[in-house]
């Protein structure tokens, strides 16, 4: 196959001229070059390894085309505008992109040697008739070079985000054999890990396996306690400005932040919200507080998704805090998120694990708050049995393989949140020790006082065994002062 011919550009200079980095980071240069060897590799590894590298590095030095399947729109167009600033011949079709420019790429690709490196689609593309017979032609000329799946627990059944679409990647080994296929995920158990090998083919004997710990050290993961009768805005609101009164009172920092064209004014940050209207409600109250804040969700038109998301990333003055659903951040290059919140508990544990990793994606100490009552517990696991009596009929029309797929998935989505549950409830275990133990990791973690336990384990029960969410219990929580971004960053 294509990866197997002629003699390798240099990696390196590769990542410096392209790229703009001077080193590979732990096991990257691994992963390359087993892709570069035409070895089929599954990699799981912590949000800001830099897992797109690992597929965009060598679609770069090697021949023929990369077909990059990815789950959702925005992931694929930031990275398409990214490798495009590199000057990288790079495509994507989507529902976003002109019909014009689509046929330019279709026409492209159809002559089996196309002059695009990377092509981004969706998992239910692939399962198109045209497009299959597309990229036969291309196979057919030696040019289909590997297919990279991003996301890859969406596959499994087991897996958080489950789409039945990915199921259907099955094609590619199925038509394509010698084709070497590249799996890159964050959050697999090791069931999900074999569910996915199995589902793809792919041949456990011969597969490249790279795992790297879960373990992020400058996260620093906090649950706040809450109740739905009161309001816990005013909680966040004041951790919150105490973080810009210390930029503002430190000259030193203010001039690092310059020298990295970011404003000493903006503490960027996420919060997540389950649903839109707390979405678009959250943002307009921070707003009204002086806070640029910009609700993003896939119920708003695309430009102003788009608007908030490049300022977002461009640092702008009036977006230093992105309010979104969970669909937002997969994919997205900003390094500087010094806070990710979510506002309630999240549907599942790899997607908590998932979104609070998008903070600190540069390595230096940021805080990942939870806020969790018993309200929320519940309404989520209510929301989970009325999406199951949803699918209920469709249970009972299924047999066999199909049956035993549907529970599992139900089944998967429960133990998730019963472990995300646990993990808010506990006040006995270092909250990255939690995580480690979650995704099947022997070895403990370090904690340098990166949680509210290993802080203080004391206060910690005190806190949530004080009524979740009395005045008395935020004023506490605001004399702790929790993790203050610019104690650390």
């Amino acid at each position: 196959m294509p990866g197997k011919r002629g003699a390798r550009h240099d990696i390196d200079f590769t990542l410096r001229r392209v790229f703009r980095k001077h080193e590979f980071r732990p096991l990257q240069r691994e992963v390359i070059t087993a892709a570069l060897n035409g070895e089929d590799v599954f990699l799981q590894a912590a949000t800001s390894f830099g897992k797109s590298l690992c597929f965009q590095l060598p679609a770069i030095v090697d021949y023929g085309i990369t077909i990059v399947i990815s789950p959702l729109l925005a992931l694929m167009n930031n990275q398409v505008a990214s490798m495009r600033a590199a000057g990288i011949k790079v495509a994507t079709i989507n529902s976003t992109i002109p019909p014009s420019v689509k046929t330019t790429i279709l026409e492209d690709l159809r002559c089996g040697h196309p002059l695009t490196r990377l092509l981004y689609v969706t998992p239910e593309y692939c399962e198109l008739d045209h497009f299959r017979k597309i990229l036969r032609v291309i196979h057919s000329q030696r040019e289909l070079s590997r297919i990279a799946i991003d996301e890859a627990h969406c596959i499994s059944e087991w897996g958080h985000d489950f789409r039945p679409s990915f199921k259907s990647l099955s094609f590619f080994k199925r038509e394509f054999p010698d084709v070497p296929m590249m799996c890159l995920t964050a959050t697999a158990t090791a069931r999900v890990r074999e569910d996915i090998i199995t589902t793809l083919a792919l041949d456990p004997a011969k597969l490249k396996l790279f795992t790297m710990t879960t373990s992020r050290p400058n996260l620093h993961y906090e649950v706040r306690f809450k109740s739905d009768e009161e309001d816990h805005y005013s909680d966040f609101l004041a951790w919150l400005r105490a973080a810009h009164a210390r930029r503002a009172t430190n000259p030193s920092r203010a001039d690092q932040l310059a020298a990295r064209n970011q404003r000493a004014d903006n503490v960027p940050g996420i919060i997540y919200t389950l649903f839109r209207r707390d979405c678009e409600s959250l943002a307009a109250r921070l707003r009204a507080d002086g806070i640029g804040a910009k609700p993003y969700h896939a119920g708003l038109p695309h430009t102003e998704r788009a608007d908030a998301l490049a300022g977002w990333v461009e640092n702008r003055e009036g977006y230093d805090v992105i309010v979104a659903t969970t669909a937002f951040g997969m994919g997205i290059d900003k390094e500087n998120v010094r806070f990710v919140v979510h506002w309630q508990i999240p549907k599942s544990f790899e997607g908590f694990y998932q979104e609070a990793g998008r903070a600190g994606r540069d390595g230096k100490a940021s805080v990942c708050l939870l806020y969790y009552g018993r309200e929320d517990r519940d309404r989520a696991a209510n929301m989970m049995a009325r999406d199951n009596a949803r699918r209920e009929p469709a249970f009972r029309e299924s047999v066999g393989a199909g049956a035993a797929a549907q529970q599992a998935q139900v089944m998967g989505r429960a133990k998730s949140l019963q472990a995300l549950v646990a993990y808010c409830e506990n006040t006995a275990e270092c909250r990255h020790e939690t995580i480690a133990k979650y995704f099947g990791e022997q070895a403990k973690p370090p904690c340098e006082w990166a949680c509210d336990w290993c802080k203080d384990a004391v206060g910690l029960v005190r806190r949530k065994e004080k009524g979740l969410a009395s005045e008395e219990w935020c004023s506490t929580q605001r004399e702790m002062g929790a993790y203050a971004v610019d104690e650390y960053d």
